[in-house]
């Protein structure tokens, strides 16, 4: 075969753009009617050449109005990283959700597609991204899919898919924002960063159980700073469960939390700092102290060295009764096989919306978004997860960047919406990452805190869906 041959092959050959598709819709809402378009496809991906090389899957919901480019523009994504953005899209902003009850717990199945009456849609206009190897999103060569898996990369190819959103949609001129959960506040942090050098500035970042230092929630060896600041998190779910004492159960609980947040900082911080040197009066005083705020015995904290790590708490707190909390959300409780052992079969919270999540999106994609294909939407990669590269040493922190979005646009304003009882990403952590990123002090009043009495994604929780979306409008329009 000619060189030209096989050039005229290549050519034919090549990847070509999918038309998105679009559809009109209404949402029913307390104060009236909405509108709206839908739009479903894969932004693509091109390389120096411009041949496509990687798509992304978004779906968009554009609010029916002659003046879009004044509406505020939402970007959204969830986390893992491995995460599709199905928990922010089918839980709390899009104009639809998976109906989990007043709670958040399972329900029963077949599961059902509600009316979001707290949707985000009435507050600017929603664009939900999936990164590559998550939902539809895949490199044309699927052995270049591990390219994009990693902090660097994964903020180049989701900052090029916000660029060519603005261009092809002229918003351009739309008040901006950002919206992650988990490791989506990660890429959020990074995001203001990367693209302020690249001319797109954002009016705010909405950062939902948020994780930008990595110190701060990893176990390891030399690494005492999660021990503290998982604590408050802990007495909060033994709180929920009625693990403390009587004493301790009559509080208030925000209140008993930002007195274990100052002896966790405070007492416990040194005591972990001196090491072997403790001496057996002091190590039994602090003992005894952690076993009043996590309703764990003495005798297993000693055991622990003063130090409870995540999974052997969401393990040993119901121990007695042979069930688990969930680390997603403290409130759930998952059954398990045995009594034994430091960690949980499963975690209760995470397996509780991933039936109902999965069922509910493949079904409404296709039924009501109009999006056939036999791809599988991956809602949680699990090799992504595997594969992902932690540039930044042993620890990443991306609230460099955020603090350099800061000073390099300082109109710029962020909301942190944190559960009580999530023991991914705990609120302590969150504010101890705000509190050690180098913020200027002209600058700290442009972040605000939220807080609710749930866990990780607390909008499961509707009374928390609601307060998010009230907490929301109040950011937005201000």
């Amino acid at each position: 075969m000619s060189e030209s041959t096989e050039n005229k092959k290549s050519e034919t050959s090549e990847i070509k753009e999918e038309e998105p598709i679009t559809t009109s819709h209404q949402l029913e809402l307390a104060d009236g009617t909405l509108a709206y378009s839908a739009t479903v496809g894969k932004m693509p991906l091109k390389d120096e050449k411009e041949k496509i090389v990687a798509h992304i899957f978004y779906t968009a919901y554009i609010l029916d109005t002659e003046d879009r480019a004044a509406r505020p523009l939402i970007f959204v994504f969830n986390g893992g990283p491995g995460s599709a953005s199905i928990w922010l899209h089918m839980g709390a902003l899009g104009p639809k959700r998976v109906d989990m009850g007043a709670e958040g717990f399972m329900p029963p199945p077949p599961y059902k597609l509600i009316d979001n009456a707290h949707s985000w849609l009435d507050l600017g206009d929603l664009v939900f991204i999936d990164p590559v190897g998550t939902g539809y999103s895949r490199a044309v060569d699927p052995g270049d899919n591990k390219k994009y898996w990693g902090l660097e990369a994964d903020l180049e190819a989701v900052g090029e898919f916000i660029r060519l959103y603005l261009s092809r949609n002229q918003r351009w001129t739309s008040p901006l924002f950002l919206a992650g959960e988990s490791y989506g506040t990660t890429r959020a942090a990074g995001l203001a960063g990367h693209l302020i050098d690249r001319g797109i500035a954002f009016s705010g970042i909405i950062l939902i159980s948020t994780i930008m230092n990595f110190q701060t929630t990893r176990f390891t060896k030399a690494n005492d700073l999660p021990y503290t600041l998982f604590l408050p998190s802990f007495c909060a779910a033994a709180y929920y469960h009625g693990a403390l004492s009587g004493e301790l159960q009559a509080r208030d609980m925000r209140e008993l939390l930002h007195e274990v947040a100052e002896w966790a900082e405070g007492e416990y911080t040194v005591a972990l700092a001196k090491g072997d040197r403790l001496s057996d009066d002091e190590r039994q005083s602090v003992a005894e102290r952690l076993a009043r705020y996590t309703g764990l015995s003495t005798r297993f904290i000693l055991g622990a060295d003063l130090r409870v790590n995540i999974m052997s708490f969401c393990k040993e707190l119901l121990r007695d009764d042979k069930r688990a909390v969930g680390r997603l959300d403290a409130r759930f409780v998952g059954i398990m096989a045995s009594a034994e052992g430091t960690t949980f079969d499963f975690d209760p919270a995470s397996y509780a919306i991933l039936a109902p999540y999965t069922a509910v999106y493949n079904q409404y994609v296709r039924e009501e978004l109009g999006y056939e294909t036999d791809l599988n939407y991956e809602v949680m990669s699990g090799k992504v997860i595997e594969n992902w590269k932690y540039q930044g040493g042993r620890f990443p922190d991306t609230s460099e960047g955020l603090r350099a979005a800061f000073a390099k646009n300082p109109f710029m304003r962020v909301l942190v919406a944190q559960g009580y009882y999530d023991l991914a990403t705990p609120f302590q952590a969150a504010y101890y990452s705000l509190a050690h990123m180098g913020l200027d002090r002209a600058l700290r009043d442009n972040v605000s805190i939220a807080e609710y009495e749930a866990g990780h994604m607390m909008y499961l929780h509707e009374p928390s869906l609601a307060k998010l979306k009230a907490d929301a409008a109040a950011f937005i329009r201000a």
